[in-house]
């Protein structure tokens, strides 16, 4: 009896003490995720004039099936304008879901910019930014780009900065948060996880679901229209 009392106690503190490891490594990597980012996070107002960006990347989001963007999106369209307009990049790059043919993020993403002014050569659509992971890779990779500007909500901005970097693009980043966001407090929870799954892709840099034939972002962004 004492033998087995023993085996169930040695049971349970080495599932605690697995379970505290596993805890502190989450918090150590969701934390170093963060504070290795937020050192290239700027505003509009602070983007340092003299360095000259290939494009500022839109990572996108959900929209509506009458084709309007979600919240969210819109509000990371809204930045990338005005960044757009403030001359702290020539190109927009559209990168987001348009896997199936009834759902369509990037031209919806494109139209929007469009109708804010901006030039249709101008905006590149990332029709395979299937996760932010993906969509850094490919900007690199298929777009051709060297220096980014990343534009998402703060919370998804850290992972999109570091992915960024760790792949080689020279990236800063700038949110979007023009409100508050619904279910925001979920979305903080699963980010952290996300985090984790980021820091050893960065490490292992498995290839995107497609790759394809270079797309070079200071071209024509007309090419990418379907």
């Amino acid at each position: 009896m004492k033998k087995s009392f023993k085996i169930i106690i040695t049971l349970l503190l080495s599932t605690t003490l697995l379970f505290l490891l596993a805890a502190l490594s989450v918090f150590g990597i969701n934390c170093h995720v963060k504070s290795s980012a937020e050192n290239h996070f700027y505003t509009v107002d602070t983007i340092p004039m003299n360095s000259q960006y290939d494009c500022i990347l839109v990572l996108g989001c959900g929209v509506y099936p009458d084709g309007t963007p979600s919240p969210m999106l819109e509000d990371r369209l809204k930045k990338a304008v005005e960044l757009y307009k403030n001359n702290t990049a020539p190109k927009l790059l559209m990168s987001g879901d348009h896997g199936q043919k009834g759902y369509d993020e990037v031209n919806i993403m494109r139209e929007y910019a469009i109708k804010y002014g901006v030039p249709e050569e101008d905006i590149f659509m990332d029709h395979a930014g299937f996760s932010t992971y993906e969509s850094m890779y490919r900007a690199k990779d298929v777009f051709c780009a060297e220096s980014i500007i990343v534009v998402t909500q703060k919370y998804h901005l850290y992972r999109g900065v570091y992915i960024a970097r760790h792949l080689g693009l020279d990236a800063i980043g700038t949110n979007s948060d023009y409100r508050l966001y619904a279910g925001q407090a979920t979305r903080d929870v699963r980010e952290i996880a996300a985090r984790v799954k980021d820091f050893f892709g960065c490490i292992l840099k498995p290839k995107p679901t497609f790759l394809g034939d270079a797309i070079p972002v200071n071209g024509d962004g007309t090419v990418t229209c379907d």
